[in-house]
């Protein structure tokens, strides 16, 4: 996986902002046998650069389990309605200078 870059356009809200790594199979779940035999080792490590308040979203609504069963992708994370609805209300947010 590719470092994120520090500052970018977030593909959740599509503001330009800083950027934090989210892994698409979250790291509580590579050590599980499931998901060592499902996913090679690149995939598991496989994320998405997005901004902090998408990424503390995707993580509120749903638990490490959820997001690696069903969520392992950009376009599952972008197409459920709950996170679609939470990601359009953060691209209406100021950008928090941290």
């Amino acid at each position: 996986m590719q470092q994120s870059p520090k500052v970018g356009i977030c593909p959740c809200c599509h503001r330009r902002t800083r950027l934090t790594v989210h892994h698409l199979i979250p790291k509580k779940m590579h050590r599980r046998k499931r998901f060592k035999k499902q996913y090679s080792k690149a995939a598991l490590n496989e994320g998405i650069a997005v901004c902090r308040q998408c990424h503390n979203g995707i993580h509120r609504f749903y638990s490490e389990m959820e997001l690696a069963q069903r969520f392992g992708s950009l376009s599952a994370l972008k197409n459920d309605p709950t996170l679609a609805n939470y990601f359009a209300w953060v691209a209406k947010q100021r950008i928090r200078v941290e």
